[in-house]
């Protein structure tokens, strides 16, 4: 009769494109089958010369990485008998899977539905908003925010900083048990080179370093609002935010903004404290004017409020120069200050700081003490190195460098194929822009069509608080998209915006359009000066000269200027500019009333318009 042969491969599978080294995955492979209980204590392996043979794998491979879990505990040898799961792991191993055991499905069932009537008790109910798929990489055009650009991380520095980190004098002093010191090279860096370009002067007594910049809104919300504390939101704002006020029951007043930030008015005076995103407004992008700024610090002097100020992207000002923090404007400690170093060194290093007086930072250090305790100090080494030898500021000009083509790839593509439906916010840097759609597009189903052609956007519902929140605005992010594929993307979102927006589209043929036939376009159409505005907010001047040239300039002070031709082809005027609109040739229909001039689609729908000046006539 033939002996039975167990073949071990499935379970010691090899990937052959996983980063780990052949030897680590079969380590791996062991160590979790001996932690499953498939592999019992006194259970024989496999030997290197069979396993080898299964795998395919040299058996000088397999014979190391034996030897590793034996030297590691895990495995141990019996003098001509083999390799066994170490005895010694017995009676931890059986205390696990008794534990692990002991409920039953229907315990642990009936179990949460009592902690969910819990949590529903103390007011807290899970987020429900937009989640970003997990596969968004797989998608063509994710113009989604905060998603991170691998290719932008930059390896080779932070490998550097991470191994002088590991060096023997630094581990000494780094891996010390003391607590709720953060690390004094660290706290150094950030106090002497990324403050003074905000314009802040702290002591290192007024420094926290966070596992990034939720801990510190965190630390800040437990210490500052507590139950019936009237605190100010800014509407629309970060839906954590919200969150984290609502856990300590505190009464939300929600705080209108405008192209110029937070509205800073008499709604603000009977609050103890006002959340503000002054440098990149979350989530609209826009920037806090200085006068407003100045107004409000007077405001929490006179009224007595605590300012919380969330410095998002205060780096990222490349179209535009940067304002000064509200902390540093303020002269009364009533500004407590948070940030990030997430931005440029990517969101998986997870490090912020907050900055406030030292017996606020003192209260954060002891309740931060409480729940992580300081972020890793091994982090915290390396990041200070990274900042010492230059490389976060290296960096910084390179993804400002990146994202100031991304943004400005974006809104030239918006004002390219949306210029009349589509408004977005003004900002002077960031990575996103905040964009208002057609009066009556439903962006529910947007993100649903969207995302069926691989095209990632993020609604706005989410971060608006109250129910007359508009219900056609989205944000657009360039983090993860590279520039040369965005015009692409916005022209198959504007298309589906447009199938969206007009879902019945008529034959042509029956359409009674009203637009100027070929022979009034050729006479109506010369010498006009043009007045109309791009996507962005400028203000844009279009001179259309008899000879068929044609001429425009736009900004306020006439700093972008361009060239270009038109003509007529068939009943469309069409027209093409050097460099603008990407220098292609569009054909519109056009219809003129009164002082309004209109560009119109083959469907009729209105694509931009302009206001024939008095001179032009």
């Amino acid at each position: 009769m033939a002996r039975s042969v167990i073949s071990y491969a499935p379970l010691f599978r090899i990937d052959g494109e996983s980063s780990l080294s052949l030897q680590e995955q079969i380590r791996r492979r062991v160590i979790s089958a001996i932690a499953s209980g498939v592999f019992p204590p006194g259970q024989k392996l496999p030997s290197s010369r069979k396993l080898s043979q299964e795998l395919g794998l040299s058996r000088n491979t397999v014979f190391l990485a034996y030897q590793l879990l034996i030297a590691d505990g895990h495995l141990e040898t019996k003098q001509r008998s083999g390799v066994f799961v170490a005895q010694g792991l017995a009676g931890s191993q059986n205390k696990i899977l008794r534990v692990a055991g002991q409920n039953s499905r229907s315990q642990l069932s009936t179990s949460s539905s009592a902690n969910a009537n819990r949590f529903l008790r103390t007011g807290f109910v899970g987020d429900k908003g937009y989640k970003c798929p997990p596969d968004w990489q797989k998608h063509k055009f994710p113009f989604i925010e905060g998603r991170y650009d691998k290719t932008l991380f930059p390896i080779q520095e932070w490998r550097e900083a991470s191994r002088l980190a590991l060096g023997v004098r630094e581990v000494d002093e780094w891996s010390l048990d003391n607590g709720e010191v953060d690390d004094a090279s660290l706290i150094e860096e950030i106090r002497t080179k990324l403050l003074p370009r905000r314009g802040i002067s702290a002591r290192p007594d007024e420094l926290l370093i966070t596992v990034g910049e939720q801990q510190a809104l965190f630390l800040a919300t437990q210490l500052f609002a507590r139950k019936n504390t009237k605190v100010a939101v800014e509407e629309p704002s970060l839906p954590e935010l919200r969150q984290l006020l609502k856990l300590r029951k505190a009464k939300l007043h929600h705080q209108y903004i405008d192209d110029a930030g937070l509205l800073v008015n008499d709604h603000l005076n009977d609050c103890d404290v006002v959340c503000v995103s002054p440098s990149r407004q979350r989530p609209t992008g826009v920037t806090l004017s200085l006068a407003r700024r100045k107004a409000l610090l007077k405001k929490a002097e006179k009224h007595d409020f605590v300012i919380l100020e969330d410095d998002f992207e205060c780096e990222m000002n490349y179209l535009d120069d940067a304002l000064p923090a509200l902390h540093s404007l303020d002269n009364n400690g009533r500004v407590i200050y948070v940030a990030s170093l997430s931005k440029v060194l990517a969101p998986g290093v997870r490090l912020g700081f907050m900055v406030a007086p030292a017996e606020v930072i003192a209260q954060a250090r002891k309740l931060r003490d409480l729940t992580t305790r300081r972020p890793s100090p091994n982090n915290q080494r390396s990041a200070a190195f990274f900042l010492s030898l230059g490389h976060y500021d290296t960096m910084l000009r390179r993804l400002n460098n990146v994202y100031e083509e991304r943004l400005i790839s974006l809104r030239d593509a918006l004002n390219h194929y949306r210029p009349a439906s589509i408004a977005i916010a003004p900002v002077k840097g960031g990575t996103t822009y905040w964009v208002k759609g057609p009066e009556k597009l439903d962006v529910s189903l947007l993100v649903r069509a969207a995302e069926a052609q691989g095209i990632l956007i993020e609604p706005a519902k989410d971060w608006f608080a109250l129910p007359d929140g508009p219900k056609n605005m989205f944000r657009l992010g360039v983090t993860s998209l590279p520039a040369h594929r965005i015009r692409e993307g916005i022209q198959h979102l504007s298309a589906l915006i447009t199938k969206l927006d007009n879902p019945l589209i008529k034959d042509l043929s029956s359409l009674d359009h009203d637009w100027l036939c070929p022979k009034k376009l050729k006479v109506k159409m010369k010498g006009l000066t043009l007045l109309n505005k791009t996507v962005y907010g400028d203000p844009c001047t279009i001179i259309l000269h008899k000879n068929g040239l044609m001429t425009g300039r736009s900004g306020y002070s006439g700093e972008e200027q361009d060239v270009g031709r038109w003509w007529v082809e068939g009943d469309k005027w069409v027209r093409q500019w050097e460099n603008w609109a990407f220098g292609e040739a569009l054909g519109f229909h056009v219809k003129i009333t009164d002082d309004n001039l209109f560009w119109l689609d083959d469907h009729g729908n209105e694509v931009d318009r302009a206001i024939i000046s008095a001179t032009g006539k």
